[in-house]
């Protein structure tokens, strides 16, 4: 078969297309309850169906927040994206995802505190996204060793008590959080571990649900 001039751009165009669709990776949810594929708390996630879609919804944590991640899988740079809803009843909702995750104990994270979105003080708004990295620096020794420097406010302020999406930017050292939709990242950060990769999962304390995780791994 003769290529053309006419053909091969779009026969390069539509296969770089194909290349970039292959790469966005759609865990599954559904595998949670079951640790099909995932590891950690397993036992605190629930598979939901409410609101058109399934998510996982998380029992309160005991003493610690859940974490569940991805088994044998690694991320360095790359984009993950999800919706999360929590609740706007004050200090219920801690929800978001971690990643360079070793073990149950050594990660990074950013979560969402939705009782803070729309406070009535603007201290407390300033307090509705986190990055933290443990065990080093947990959020408590951030805001008391480096305050307004690993958490922010959310503009515009979302429902406490609705379905948020969140767009997470990995760029080592950099790490951009962008909320539904906006170009303007509502926190930017450059991350305080030393681990090149690492695997991604689910993080929550207190109730939280998750949906539509997926994650766009780039060189």
């Amino acid at each position: 078969m003769k290529i053309t001039n006419k053909v091969l751009p779009f026969l390069i165009v539509t296969f770089s297309q194909y290349l970039q669709a292959q790469d966005v990776i759609s865990p599954d949810l559904a595998c949670i309850p079951n640790g099909k594929g995932w590891k950690g708390d397993i036992t605190a996630a629930t598979l939901s169906t409410n609101d058109g879609s399934r998510s996982i919804e998380f029992k309160p944590a005991q003493g610690r927040p859940n974490l569940i991640w991805l088994d044998s899988f690694s991320l360095t740079n790359g984009v993950i994206e999800f919706d999360v809803r929590g609740r706007s009843t004050p200090a219920s909702s801690f929800v978001g995802v971690a990643f360079r995750i070793a073990d149950a104990a050594t990660y990074d994270a950013v979560y969402f505190r939705p009782f803070n979105y729309r406070a009535t003080n603007a201290v407390n708004r300033a307090h509705a996204v986190q990055y933290m990295s443990h065990p080093a620096f947990p959020w408590n020794r951030l805001r008391e060793e480096k305050p307004g420097q690993y958490e922010n406010g959310i503009e515009p302020a979302p429902d406490g008590d609705a379905w948020v999406h969140a767009r997470i930017v990995l760029e080592r050292p950099k790490v951009s959080v962008f909320v539904n939709g906006s170009t303007k990242a509502s926190l930017s950060v450059d991350e305080l571990s030393d681990r090149l990769g690492g695997s991604v999962g689910l993080w929550c304390g207190g109730f939280g649900a998750v949906a539509n995780l997926k994650i766009t791994p780039k060189n």
